[in-house]
Order: C-alpha cells, then sequence, then structure tokens
C-alpha cells in the first residue's frame, strides 16, 4: 500500500539524494533507488556502455580521491576518467591495469584506505586550484524557458553558443561532453515557483564547487535589480548535473514580464563575460 508513510519515506530518500521533493516514484528516484541498493565489493565494477552506476561507483570514486587518483566528479557513474583513475592505481601497486575492480585490487584499495591519513579529494583540490577548467569553448543553452530564446540571441554574437531547446538531458551531456563545452545552463520555468532558483552539483557528501561559485556570483548579480524577485542558490542531483562533465547550472524561475527576462539575461551575460573568453 502506497500511503503517507511511504510518501514520506519517499520524499526523505529524495531529499537525501539532492532529487526534486515530490514524494513520487518517477524514472529519476527509480533509478537512483536501484543504485542506492550496490554496496562497494558486491560486484566487478569497470567502463561500460552504457556507464555503470551505484552507490558503489560513487564510493569508489571517493576512496580513489583520497588517495591522490582523480576520478573527475563524484556522481556514481563509471565513466573515462575513474577508468584511467583506477589503472592508474593499479600501475602504482604493481597490479594488472585492468582498469576493473577486481577483489585483489579492492583489498588494496581497503588496505591503502585504512593507513591514509589525508582524507580531502583529490578532485576538489583540482577543482579549487583551477587545473580543469575550460576558459575558452562552447556555452550550452538549452530547458523550456523563455529566457532561453533571449539569452541566445544576446550572446551569439560575442559567444560560441549553442540553444538545444527541450533535447533530452543525456543528449544535452553528450553533446556538451563530446564537444569539451565550457558551460552549461538549462532553463526550466514553474509558474508555482515564486523566485528564482539556482542548482549546481551536489551529492554523495560532494559537490562542484565551480558550480557553486558560479551559482552564487550570478545570484549576487541578480540580486542587484530590483525587478527580478528573491534568489536561492541550492546544490542538487538533478539529471543535467550529474551527466555533465564541466560547469554546469540548472536555472529554475516563475513567470517574469518582458522586461524582468531582459533584465535576468543581462545579469547572467554579465557574469559569463568574465569567465568564458573567445
Amino acid at each position: 500500500m502506497f500511503g503517507d508513510a511511504t510518501k514520506v519515506s519517499v520524499e526523505a530518500f529524495q531529499r537525501s539524494r539532492g532529487l526534486k521533493i515530490t514524494g513520487e516514484i518517477d524514472s529519476t528516484t527509480w533509478s537512483r533507488l536501484i543504485e542506492a541498493g550496490w554496496n562497494l565489493g558486491q560486484r566487478l565494477l569497470f567502463h561500460t556502455h552504457p556507464n555503470m552506476r551505484g552507490d558503489d561507483v560513487a564510493q569508489l570514486q571517493v576512496e580513489l580521491a583520497q588517495l591522490g587518483f582523480n576520478p573527475g566528479q563524484i556522481d556514481g557513474i563509471f565513466g573515462p576518467l575513474l577508468e584511467n583513475a583506477l589503472c592508474e592505481f593499479q600501475n602504482n601497486l604493481g597490479i594488472s591495469p585492468s582498469a576493473t575492480l577486481t577483489r585483489e585490487t579492492l583489498n588494496e584499495l581497503r588496505r591503502m584506505t585504512t593507513a591514509a591519513s589525508v582524507r580531502n579529494l583529490v578532485n576538489e583540490a583540482r577543482d579549487i586550484a583551477g587545473f580543469d577548467h575550460v576558459a575558452n569553448g562552447l556555452l550550452v543553452l538549452c530547458g523550456t524557458s523563455p529566457l532561453l530564446e533571449i539569452l541566445f540571441d544576446q550572446t551569439r554574437s560575442d559567444f560560441d553558443v549553442i540553444n538545444l531547446g527541450t533535447t533530452p538531458p543525456s543528449e544535452i551531456a553528450t553533446h556538451a561532453n563530446a564537444n569539451n563545452a565550457a558551460v552549461v545552463l538549462s532553463f526550466q520555468q514553474n509558474d508555482e515557483l515564486n523566485g528564482i532558483h539556482l542548482h549546481y552539483w551536489a551529492s554523495y557528501k560532494a559537490h562542484s564547487r565551480r558550480g557553486e561559485q558560479l551559482a552564487s556570483t550570478i545570484a549576487t548579480s541578480l540580486s542587484r535589480s530590483p525587478a527580478l524577485p528573491r534568489v536561492e542558490v541550492t546544490g542538487m542531483a538533478l539529471p543535467i548535473l550529474r551527466e555533465t562533465r564541466m560547469t554546469t547550472l540548472q536555472i529554475e524561475h516563475g513567470s517574469l514580464d518582458l522586461d524582468a527576462l531582459q533584465e535576468f539575461s543581462k545579469s547572467i551575460i554579465r557574469v559569463l563575460d568574465g569567465i568564458i573568453h573567445n
């Protein structure tokens, strides 16, 4: 029986995973529930197409990052960066570099993790230092907001920009990742929303520091305009934020008139001018 108690449990799970809190089992919530059932060591982990996903993958990313091997964003997705990190770990220990988490590799990983005293994540350190930042590159716009067309018109003369509209998040991420995009901005208008919400990637007790910084900078720019409503910045694990490797924001807003949309767009452009160089 899907009653009130089940709904509360679903909401608690969605909150813990950085998903929209609806109390309903949509496709995203269901897939995250399946992923939550995997613990490190229950299966072989390696790079596949489509990519393996799960809490065990996220734990592997965290433990490698704590040892100084860069797996990329802690997102629970076994992609090429995690494959390289695992291979480097095996090479360093004299294990056959299969890039597969075998029982032998897991035992060595647990031994090294237990002995490690420094628990900082190398990917977050690289993020802070700006090692993997792409300053020159494609600006990807997508979503369902009327702001999309306005922003595209105001940026296409000065930026390398593409408007992917309502293309599914997985296809947007594939295009952005393949083209090494600098920034992805996804917009959604929600007429029930009273304000502007800026979301950056955050999950598995890790987050995108660069995404948080971009969201905060845009929020500061937006707050200077009296024509715009209040702004909130939060970390979430929405599909578009999880699938993309570069700095990505999901921007949601309520109904705005044309003047407010124009000011909204100008505020974003002022920030983008300072971070994307053509």
